[in-house]
């Protein structure tokens, strides 16, 4: 019997009221293994009702113990890591040390959290006039949301509610309806941790969920990532509504392989960052920019047989290196675009549509894919497929590389693959991307680093994590304190305060 998977509002697991239900599938063999709630407008006002209440006693909670209660979450994730990881393959399809690797970098966020007290100091200025002394403050907004997509159900969530929560926020989350046994997961750990009932609170669903959030006049921030034109949305709607909004979208990320690169290392790159988690990632690479017809060459003549031989499996099998997409219907999109590549007159390379997997002919699986002499008039080029698919450009120099990548409406990701220290610097400081890696394909930035593109890959002025998540999370406050003195004062002041020469 597929297991039926329930909200989580005010610590405690409840059943869905709507009537509405969505299916959970294992990628692997196409078998609905769960139906989740969908939450309607009103679950989604229960779960911001409890988070309100919630909200009124833990933003007075001292930010140690906030911290400590962080402290405890994190030797809980740590405990039960692997359970969690077989969770998100489970629903998700990808392997199971990716999905290890994705709690363990969640974990990282949870770990900077940890240390919110010394995020959370504010500045002091003594005798800025005569008598007159001002100090900041950081505060917390109240209840916050997430909105989270289907590829990280646990690393996303976590770039979110531990930095949200340790600065005294509450919390409200919208996983994705794919695969949503994760976010129970960690809720149960956070409650055992000795985090109190309301602070965090989970609503499944689809558009109805999101809309509810977005509108509700008690929600004073949404964080989200999703597809660009789910993120525009998001940021439009919820500003209208009055709430700072962080949004991020997608992308197209690019590798620059310059003629001096170390083939055998592009390679290797290439393969782990363009076919990883079967390319469902919002940072993988999905372009290979080749400087030359002779790196390209080089490039195709060692990438196409590793695509070929690339094992393809049930992400609990040993030894797999890359899942199944996690529905039918994506995988069905991505089957289109290769099918439009080829319409487009790009080079098909190696062609993933035929791929079977023996014991599992059910599955949602679609083999590594590659393109070489893509244009960038073409769509396989300009759209975000979030699929195995790569496409390789040749531009004959550096400038038309750089110019390439400025010229795409996505910001997110991009790394150059080069010996020359004066090459890779200055793509560095001249390329429109708000991540960037120098030999290393995928730069995601650690913890206390943050996350987050330019151009249409976010809308919003912060990003993600890091000392950028806890000012989103926090408003400023700034005191200006003048006390009478043991003698007479100087009478009433008129005019605008200053500086006394």
């Amino acid at each position: 019997m597929p297991t039926e998977i329930r909200h989580y509002i005010g610590g405690h697991a409840v059943e869905g009221s709507s009537g509405r239900r969505g299916e959970v599938f294992n990628p692997a063999t196409g078998e609905v293994t769960g139906r989740v709630a969908f939450a309607s407008s009103d679950e989604v006002d229960r779960a911001v009702a409890a988070a309100r209440d919630a909200f009124q006693s833990w933003s007075q909670v001292p930010a140690i113990r906030r911290a400590r209660v962080m402290f405890s979450f994190l030797r809980l994730l740590e405990r039960d890591l692997k359970k969690i990881a077989v969770a998100i393959t489970a629903e998700h399809g990808k392997t199971i040390p990716d999905a290890e690797g994705e709690v363990q970098r969640g974990i990282e966020v949870v770990e900077f959290a940890c240390g919110i007290p010394a995020m959370l100091k504010g500045e002091f200025s003594d005798n800025v006039s005569a008598g007159l002394d001002t100090h900041s403050l950081r505060q917390p907004l109240g209840v916050v949301a997430g909105i989270t997509p289907f590829n990280f159900p646990a690393m996303v969530p976590m770039w979110m509610f531990p930095i949200a929560i340790a600065c005294g926020n509450t919390f409200v989350l919208k996983p994705s309806e794919r695969d949503p046994s994760a976010s129970m997961m960690l809720a149960e750990l956070l409650r055992e941790a000795g985090l109190p009932d309301g602070v965090f609170n989970v609503v499944h669903g689809d558009k109805d969920a999101v809309e509810a959030i977005l509108a509700h006049p008690e929600v004073a921030a949404v964080s989200s990532v999703g597809s660009t034109a789910v993120a525009e949305h998001i940021f439009r709607t919820a500003s209208a509504h009055g709430k700072r909004v962080q949004a991020l979208g997608g992308a197209k990320n690019h590798m620059v392989v310059m003629p001096d690169a170390d083939v055998g290392d592009a390679v290797d790159a290439t393969i782990g960052a363009a076919y990883g988690a079967a390319g469902e990632r919002c940072m993988a690479v999905s372009v290979v920019v080749a400087v030359g017809d002779a790196t390209a060459d080089a490039l195709v003549e060692r990438l196409s047989p590793r695509v070929r031989a690339l094992k393809i499996g049930p992400g609990m099998q040993a030894g797999v290196e890359m899942g199944p997409l996690v529905t039918g219907q994506h995988r069905e999109r991505v089957r289109g675009y290769i099918d439009l590549g080829v319409e487009e007159g790009a080079q098909l390379v190696v062609d993933g549509r035929g791929v079977r997997v023996p014991g599992h002919e059910r599955g949602f699986f679609i083999g590594g894919t590659l393109f070489d002499r893509v244009q960038p008039s073409m769509r396989i080029y300009q759209e975000e497929i979030f699929g195995p698919v790569l496409a390789i450009v040749r531009v004959p120099d550096f400038e038309s590389a750089i110019d390439l990548v400025d010229r795409h409406e996505y910001g997110n990701g991009a790394a150059i693959f080069t010996r020359d220290g004066g090459a890779a610097r200055e793509f560095a400081a001249r390329v429109k991307i708000g991540m960037v890696g120098v030999n290393v394909p995928i730069p995601v930035p650690i913890a206390f680093h943050a996350f987050g593109g330019w151009k249409r890959s976010l809308f919003g002025d912060r990003n993600v994590y890091g000392t950028e998540g806890v000012q989103f999370y926090t408003r400023l406050k700034t005191v200006t304190s003048r006390w009478p003195e043991p003698r007479a004062g100087e009478g009433a002041q008129f005019d605008f305060p200053r500086v006394r020469k």
